[in-house]
């Protein structure tokens, strides 16, 4: 038989990573300061009425070329390989996920669902711990400089992912899987065996959509932030998430234990299945 498949999605910023991928390496570069930076986005977007992720991805293009900063595709990776993550990311937490499903009998695949850009998550530390990374991602001219926008993932379409994940629709060029009638028992992915991990406001739809569909969301927040735990405590205050703790995923951190359970429940509701079948 095939064993039964697992999925933990994750945000990006602010969950695996302290604050926004472009502040580690590219704000820096540019000279500017990342208030400045984010304040000129927001006040573009709101003058124009349009996606706040597009415009800081036009603000990216037009400041690399405002400070006569090389933008190609492999400066954009650079910076990615210089973003910093909490305590536990990149020491082994994805491994050690899938080696606890795999004593389980239960496949764990990971995911990313980021308004950043997939080119810098991909080109991170961790990038090749992702069964699939939904990002936004720039065009690409002959010489690889960024001249469009190719995607652009924001809060309110992130959901879209979790129903490619659900039902194994992975290739964003195949726009009839997403949306083909397949019963949720006989999706790759059942909601009822997926973790979404988020830290804040424009994860709540993500958060909500895998909870309400009997999957396991979570907030998280960096340890020692008071208003960052008020925030989270407010989304389990309002049942929008199971479960909040620091974002520490390290062996035995809290994290670490409440996802394991939760693997834990989620492996023995396949057996149980598998055995009501007969």
């Amino acid at each position: 038989m095939t064993r039964p498949t697992l999925a933990i999605a994750y945000d990006f910023d602010g969950t695996l990573s302290p604050g926004s991928m472009q502040e580690h390496s590219f704000i820096p570069e540019i000279g500017e300061e990342k208030a400045a930076f984010w304040a000129r986005v927001n006040g573009e977007a709101a003058r124009l009425g349009a996606d706040n992720i597009l415009i800081y991805m036009h603000e990216m293009v037009k400041a690399a070329q405002r400070e006569e900063k090389r933008f190609r595709r492999e400066d954009i990776e650079r910076h990615g390989q210089r973003i910093g993550f909490f305590p536990g990311v990149a020491d082994g937490w994805f491994k050690r996920l899938r080696d606890h499903g795999d004593g389980l009998g239960v496949n764990v695949q990971h995911f990313i669902i980021s308004s950043g850009l997939k080119e810098m998550v991909r080109a991170s530390r961790i990038g090749h711990e992702f069964d699939a990374i939904f990002a936004s991602e720039f065009k690409y001219n002959a010489d690889d400089v960024p001249v469009w926008a190719a995607s652009a993932v924001n809060y309110t379409n992130k959901t879209q992912f979790l129903f490619r994940i659900n039902k194994g629709a992975l290739d964003l060029a195949d726009h009839s899987a997403v949306n083909r009638y397949i019963p949720e028992d006989e999706r790759p992915v059942p909601f009822r065996n997926m973790i979404y991990i988020g830290d804040g406001d424009t994860d709540v739809p993500c958060m909500r959509t895998v909870k309400e569909q009997g999957g396991v969301s979570i907030a998280v927040h960096p340890a020692g932030d008071a208003d960052g735990a008020a925030k989270t405590a407010g989304l389990k205050a309002e049942r929008r998430v199971h479960f909040t703790a620091d974002a520490d995923y390290s062996d035995g951190s809290a994290l670490d234990a409440y996802v394991r359970a939760a693997i834990d429940k989620m492996a023995a509701v396949e057996r149980l299945k598998a055995l009501e079948k007969g």
